[in-house]
């Protein structure tokens, strides 16, 4: 007896989920950055109602009570003017890097946030405090620009020139020269982006192959 090829569903092939140019849950998605980006004002708001210089919280380079700045630093910033630049990169590379769902942004982040910091951590000049989520829209950015190679997207591909169109510009910052600004942040978000990328790309990969199941085959009776 012979195996049956399984039939294909009414209207064609369906793009997988690992090629998804935007969020499934647009609205969802959209709520969730704008959340994390209100949490970034209210946490600048009380660094300066609180005299409490929350900023002195960033990574200490190579000292290890600086080692918990990793976990704070991307939600504090070198004043208003540090976030505002932030602002626009932060909600819209967040809200693109949802295409593979919240629960797979959430870890794409925790990637980035580990990487980079720790990065800067082991980098970074001795007493400088480094704060800023400039490393995490870094971050989004390089994921967002390979995710499309890794998954052999066309569509995130497109997405990915039109955002190297708009910011590409910004990728000089991975590069030292421009004191005051973290370039270690910069270029470690940037690489836990990548390393996100792959990551994911190898398990939509690993799902898909056992999603299909083993090779069909010849079945004698």
């Amino acid at each position: 007896m012979s195996t049956q090829p399984q039939p294909v569903p009414a209207g064609g092939r369906q793009a997988t989920p690992a090629k998804r140019i935007l969020p499934p849950r647009p609205i969802a998605a959209g709520v969730v950055a704008l959340a994390f980006t209100v949490l970034l004002y209210l946490v600048e708001l009380l660094d300066v109602i609180l005299p409490a210089q929350l900023d002195l919280g960033g990574i200490h380079a190579r000292t290890l009570s600086g080692l918990d700045g990793i976990a704070w630093a991307p939600v504090l910033h070198d004043g208003w003017s540090h976030l505002f630049a932030n602002t626009v990169p932060v909600l819209v590379f967040a809200f693109l890097a949802m295409a593979g769902g919240i629960g797979q942004w959430v870890a794409v982040t925790a990637t980035i946030w580990l990487v980079g910091g720790l990065g800067v951590w082991l980098t970074a000049p001795p007493q400088v405090v480094t704060v800023g989520a400039s490393g995490l829209a870094f971050g989004w950015l390089a994921f967002l620009l390979v995710r499309g190679i890794f998954s052999r997207s066309f569509g995130q591909l497109v997405v990915a020139a039109v955002l190297l169109f708009v910011w590409g510009g910004m990728l000089w910052g991975v590069l030292p020269g421009n004191p005051g600004i973290s370039w270690q942040g910069h270029l470690f978000g940037a690489l836990g982006g990548v390393l996100a990328a792959w990551i994911v790309a190898r398990s939509d990969r690993a799902r898909a192959r056992k999603a299909s199941g083993p090779p069909p085959g010849n079945l004698g009776a």
